[in-house]
């Protein structure tokens, strides 16, 4: 199950007798960043690919197993699992504006970046977009499809049934952006890929994940490409939206899993429940100071 479900359409179509070390990296920033596997699942899935190159190593194709602590390093190098979940602070979404709007080379990248900012899609979901699917009287967007993390032009439906769905577009700049990008000259797009090379088809996952990392290093930003997920899904809980709408556009099929990831960002519980006893005792202090007065 594991090999179909995660590996045989991505690393299961390299040669084993030519994998590397970084190939078996590259995997995991994919099913990390990608898929959104939670680390459990990952930790499951080396567990069987370092089986199965240890008897690749047996039968000579390797010489040792190069998936050796491959979770490990990742895991260390880009600190991964402190890192899955933090938002863009205020000043580092100053930082990412000031620098695309100055920035010549790189500003072709802040449309998509700043709708995956302003919707919490996931990055296959806004690959996989087309015009289509955006309905700019509602302010809404359809996800129906998401883009596989290779090379190729391959595309899936979302990962559960609830990753099919109508979020909104919270943002005015991000529907005039999208607006202006839908003109080129005389042409209106109505159909094909939102995101897109000159030839029209779907961007990679690699290289937008690519021109991120350059992005954090000249702004001096320290977020995976999975920051603007997580700074939606910050944004709207702190707005006070309902943990059930919030998880409904995330895409989430259980809105615990939406709590169990986000629900530090919900704000004033604690500071709530203060305030309500707080009134409570105010009004019997009132109410005893009135009898008080009144004997």
């Amino acid at each position: 199950y594991m090999y179909e479900q995660f590996a045989r359409d991505d690393i299961g179509q390299l040669k084993i007798g030519t994998l590397k070390r970084s190939d078996i990296r590259r995997y995991y920033n994919r099913l990390i960043d990608e898929r959104n596997l939670k680390i459990a699942t990952v930790d499951n899935i080396h567990t069987v690919l370092h089986q199965i190159i240890d008897l690749a190593v047996e039968d000579g194709y390797l010489r040792t197993n190069i998936s050796d602590n491959a979770l490990k390093e990742l895991k260390q190098t880009r600190n991964l699992f402190t890192e899955k979940r933090m938002a863009l602070t205020v000043p580092e979404q100053e930082l990412f504006v000031e620098f695309l709007s100055k920035s010549p080379m790189y500003q072709h990248w802040f449309p998509i970046f700043s709708l995956m900012l302003g919707t919490g899609l996931r990055v296959g979901e806004a690959t996989g977009l087309r015009w289509e699917d955006i309905d700019f009287d509602k302010r809404e967007i359809c996800i129906q499809r998401a883009k596989d993390s290779g090379t190729g032009q391959v595309f899936h439906d979302p990962k559960t049934k609830a990753g099919i769905r109508h979020i909104p577009i919270v943002y005015d700049a991000c529907i005039e952006r999208l607006k202006a990008m839908q003109t080129s000259g005389k042409i209106t797009y109505i159909n094909g890929f939102v995101f897109c090379t000159e030839s029209g088809k779907a961007l990679n996952y690699g290289n937008i994940r690519r021109a991120w990392v350059k992005i954090c290093e000249l702004a001096g930003i320290n977020k995976n490409i999975h920051t603007f997920r997580h700074t939606f899904a910050t944004a709207a809980l702190t707005k006070d939206i309902p943990i059930l709408e919030v998880s409904r556009c995330l895409g989430h099929a259980d809105a615990n899993t939406t709590l169990k990831m986000y629900g530090h960002a919900m704000p004033g519980f604690n500071r709530h429940i203060i305030d309500l006893f707080q009134k409570k005792k105010t009004k019997s202090a009132t109410k005893t100071a009135t009898i008080k007065q009144q004997s």
